[in-house]
């Protein structure tokens, strides 16, 4: 199944696409120049940090690689590889079918709060978010921004309603909505109306504030697993 004809954009019903999609060009300009200038300035002064974490990952499953590059699906249903620390053994896409069914979130996520397949620096990584620095690169490069919709997998996106379909009308994000309102303890429905809603009402100071609230959200480790 080809996923650029399952991504048709143009078909998304549910939200006005006229209202979605609005063209604000002073906001996006301003939006993609502070993705850029901040994930400069974090790769830079984070670089120390990411120098302990790939030692503390090669130290913990030597057999696997520092980074972990997935296909992720981004604005418009373009594909890109999303770069993360690994956080898991070598073997986590071959074991995930054998635990789908101890997902713990409905509709089209896997999320499993005891996933044996996560190693033991990974549940550190992951408890802090250090896992998700690596996608500063992915801002530089402009496929991702700093705040957005989370980028669904491939298979995830093939399960998705029109509906479901709207959240990638923007660029996906490094944080998000969702992400400072709850993170895991959402169900995906509940997942999908708050990037909705941040699609419709998204603005350069709405950015801002869950920019903050997402430094406090993972200070406090709330939800992430």
């Amino acid at each position: 199944m080809e996923i650029e004809e399952n991504l048709n954009v143009a078909a998304f019903t549910g939200l006005e696409t006229s209202v979605v999609a609005r063209n604000k060009p002073i906001y996006l300009a301003c939006k993609r120049m502070t993705d850029f200038v901040l994930a400069l300035i974090g790769l830079i002064i984070l670089s120390p940090v990411f120098l302990v974490v790939a030692f503390l990952i090669k130290w913990d499953d030597p057999k696997g690689t520092v980074f972990f590059s997935q296909d992720r699906v981004g604005k418009d249903g373009e594909l890109f590889k999303m770069y993360k620390f690994r956080s898991m053994y070598v073997d986590a896409e071959e074991r995930l079918a054998q635990l789908l069914k101890y997902n713990e979130v409905s509709g089209a996520m896997f999320k499993m709060k005891e996933d044996p397949r996560v190693t033991k620096i990974g549940a550190c990584i992951r408890k802090c978010s250090i896992d998700e620095l690596p996608q500063l690169f992915n801002v530089l490069m402009g496929n991702m921004s700093l705040v957005g919709p989370r980028p669904a997998l491939i298979r995830e996106v093939e399960a998705y309603t029109s509906h479901d379909k709207q959240r990638l009308l923007v660029t996906p994000g490094i944080s998000g909505l969702w992400q400072v309102s709850g993170r895991s303890r959402l169900t995906f429905a509940q997942m999908v109306d708050l990037d909705l809603e941040y699609v419709v009402t998204r603005s350069y100071w709405m950015d801002i504030k869950i920019l903050f609230k997402t430094v406090k959200v993972v200070c406090k480790g709330d939800g992430a697993y």
